[in-house]
């Protein structure tokens, strides 16, 4: 990460459980955003249940930031889309975790949704990446 990025997680807000609350960055770097990953295998086929998706969605935005130089280091925000997120929260934060930094986690938003653009589709993430150069 950067030097000119900071992780804060203020006193007067509770404390959050995976995730920053504030991402602050600075001065000069490359700004790259991702867009929404689905799981979907190379062959554009569903990869199965909530957690196989979840994964496959992770390898996906692995492979995208690979494509410009960077790792989940360099994340600083994740935007994170649940279709049944009472029960599907908890997988997805054991994923999430095997692919993130945990000691300094990027801001994150999850939102619960009814449906995604793909019928089959359970889960989609995005990503902003910041780059030193």
């Amino acid at each position: 990460m950067p030097a000119n990025t900071r992780f804060m997680n203020p006193a007067a807000i509770a404390k959050p459980g995976g995730y920053t609350h504030v991402v602050e960055v600075t001065g000069p770097g490359r700004i790259v955003y991702i867009a929404g990953q689905l799981g979907l295998k190379p062959n554009g086929d569903i990869a199965g249940d909530f957690r196989a998706q979840c994964g496959q969605a992770f390898d996906n935005l692995k492979a995208a930031l690979a494509a410009v130089g960077a790792t989940f280091d360099d994340v600083v925000k994740l935007n994170n889309y649940l279709v049944d997120i009472p029960n599907n929260l908890g997988v997805y934060r054991e994923v999430r975790d095997k692919y993130v930094n945990t000691s300094q986690p990027p801001a994150s938003t999850t939102i619960g949704v009814p449906a995604l653009a793909r019928p089959d589709a359970l889960y989609e993430v995005e990503a902003v990446v910041l780059l030193a150069k």
